[in-house]
C-alpha cells in the first residue's frame, strides 16, 4: 500500500516539528557537566550518522532495486542538491549551539536557564517558511539555468497569510517552551562516580 501525498506532508511536519526539542534534549543527555560542549558535539555526530544511513544508504539500495530510480547525473543537480544538504547540516548544527549558547546568555545575566532558549524553536520555524517564500519570489531556476532572477509581485494574500502564519507558529511553539521551562526542563546527567581505590 503507497503512501498518499498528504502523508508524507504530514510525516514531514512531524520530524521537523520535532527535531528541536528531541535535538536539544538528546544533547543534554550526552553532557558529562554544565557548561561544557561534548554533549553537542556527539548530537552532531548522531544526526550524521542518521544523515548517512537515511541519505546515503537507504538512495543507494534504492537506485539499485528500482528501475523507476535511476538518475540523470548533472552537474547543477549534483551541486544545488549538495549545497542543499550543506544548508540542512548547517541548520542542524545552528540549533545545537543556539541552545547552548542561549542557556548560557541566561547564566551569565543570573536568570532562568530557559529563559532565552524557549524562543529557539518558534523562532526558527517561523523564520524558515518565510524566507522560503520571499526566496521563491525572487529565484525561479529552470532545467539547465538556475541563475534566473526576477521579481513576482504576489497578490496581497500572500503577506498577510505569511504573518499569520508566522506569528500563529511562533506563538503555539512559544506557549509550549515556556510549559517546558516551567518544569525546569532536562537535567544534565551527572558525572561517572569515580571507581574507588583497591585495597
Amino acid at each position: 500500500m503507497s503512501i498518499p501525498w498528504w502523508g508524507y506532508v504530514v510525516l514531514a511536519g512531524l520530524s521537523w516539528g520535532t527535531y528541536v526539542p528531541i535535538i536539544f534534549y538528546g544533547g543534554t543527555e550526552l553532557t558529562t557537566k554544565p557548561g561544557t560542549i561534548g554533549g553537542r558535539l556527539a548530537s552532531i555526530l548522531c544526526v550524521g550518522i542518521a544523515y548517512f544511513v537515511m541519505a546515503v544508504l537507504v538512495p543507494l539500495v534504492m537506485m539499485q532495486l528500482r528501475d523507476d530510480a535511476q538518475p540523470e547525473w548533472k552537474t547543477n543537480g549534483l551541486v544545488f542538491s549538495g549545497l542543499a544538504g550543506v544548508m540542512g547540516a548547517v541548520g542542524a548544527i545552528c540549533v545545537i549551539f543556539a541552545s547552548k549558547a542561549a542557556v548560557d546568555a541566561a547564566k551569565v545575566e543570573g536568570v532562568n536557564p530557559a529563559t532565552y532558549r524557549i524562543y529557539i524553536a518558534p523562532l526558527i520555524f517561523c523564520l524558515a517558511p518565510m524566507i522560503n517564500t520571499l526566496m521563491s519570489l525572487v529565484w525561479h531556476p529552470k532545467p539547465g539555468d538556475p541563475w534566473n532572477f526576477h521579481l513576482e509581485i504576489p497578490s496581497w494574500h500572500l503577506p498577510v497569510g505569511i504573518a499569520l502564519i508566522a506569528g500563529g507558529v511562533f506563538l503555539v511553539l512559544y506557549s509550549k517552551e515556556a510549559v517546558e521551562a516551567a518544569k525546569g526542563g532536562p537535567k544534565p546527567a551527572p558525572p561517572p562516580a569515580e571507581p574507588s581505590p583497591q585495597p
